[in-house]
């Protein structure tokens, strides 16, 4: 059985979900039913990672063979940044490629709004010929409140944000009418983002770490960086408990209170994944794990975005 935090919606948001960026066709539709098979009830995707319609698939089969039941099932999805003026249309589009009448939590993706050219404007494309960003200027405040119009109608649970700052956050916090409940960030051994975590922590929001392991496989990964599941004090406690590094990389983080979302199509790593629940690392273990922080962040926004006033690394957290 999956522990899970409550929400301030007062769901039940399970510490470990499948991630699913990168993962394509037949590869996450597989991956998303073993994952369901093995016991995993949290499944993360994106408008952006153009997968939901494979996600969708694989999830409606397992309702449909009596696996899990859809209220069993927390699902979350994206606000692409392309849709600040139009929520709606975006969770629409979701909604029918994943085949499901509510996703139980929606975030804004970024939180950098840019011009939208066709349905899917892809990461790259938000970068014009002349090496200049697309980006617009769209008040969070607005966006928010068609997110808070969804959640009235019943198409969304929970709503919350990823990749934003503490400032970005407060403002919302300051003007809402529902709260958000989740903040989704790249958090690893190598970025621990530990006053961000207390920050949200302490006004009752749930943090979710993406690369929970420190992404070694993305694309743009450079030979000479430092790869955080080989570092001797992961090594050495995988050894003392018996377990991989990356079981050991993932209890730590959910020791300190996090969701993790680790992302993988290969079916022993999904397993071996969700097979952190049957040890505890020890107060000594936690604060040798936390020495591994340097700051070192390996996914920054799009390129060009700095001078944006929307820009979220302007400010340490």
């Amino acid at each position: 059985m999956v522990p899970d935090l409550k929400l301030v919606n007062g769901a039940k948001y399970p510490v470990i979900g499948l991630g699913t960026w990168q993962s394509e066709g037949d590869k996450v539709r597989a991956a998303v039913e073993h994952a369901i098979d093995i016991g995993y009830r949290h499944i993360d995707t994106a408008f952006d990672y153009q997968n939901e319609d494979q996600v969708g698939e694989a999830i409606n089969k397992k309702i449909k063979e009596g696996v899990v039941r859809r209220e069993d099932l927390f699902v979350t999805t994206k606000l692409w940044v392309t849709y600040f003026d139009d929520v709606k249309a975006c969770l629409e589009l979701s909604l029918k490629k994943l085949k499901l009448d509510y996703v139980d939590l929606y975030l804004i993706h970024m939180p950098i709004p840019f011009k939208r050219t066709q349905e899917w404007d892809s990461w790259m494309s938000l970068v014009g010929p002349d090496g200049k960003p697309n980006s617009i200027e769209y008040d969070h405040l607005d966006t928010w409140r068609q997110l808070e119009a969804l959640v009235d109608a019943g198409k969304v649970r929970a709503i919350g944000v990823s990749n934003f700052n503490s400032q970005q956050i407060q403002r919302i916090l300051d003007n809402c009418r529902i709260p958000p409940a989740n903040l989704q960030i790249e958090c690893h051994g190598y970025l621990q983002q530990r006053d961000l975590v207390r920050f949200c922590q302490e006004r009752n929001i749930t943090v979710t770490a993406y690369s929970p392991l420190g992404s070694p496989q993305r694309p743009q990964r450079q030979s000479s960086e430092p790869v955080l599941l080989e570092e001797p004090i992961v090594t050495s406690l995988a050894a003392k408990y018996h377990k991989t590094p990356a079981q050991v990389l993932l209890q730590n983080l959910v020791q300190r209170g996090l969701v993790v979302i680790p992302k993988s199509v290969t079916p022993e790593r999904i397993a071996e994944n969700l097979a952190i629940f049957d040890f505890t690392l020890s107060d000594e273990d936690m604060d040798q794990l936390a020495t591994l922080d340097r700051g070192l962040r390996f996914f920054t926004s799009v390129p060009g975005t700095n001078d944006h006033p929307e820009y979220p690394l302007r400010i340490p957290f």
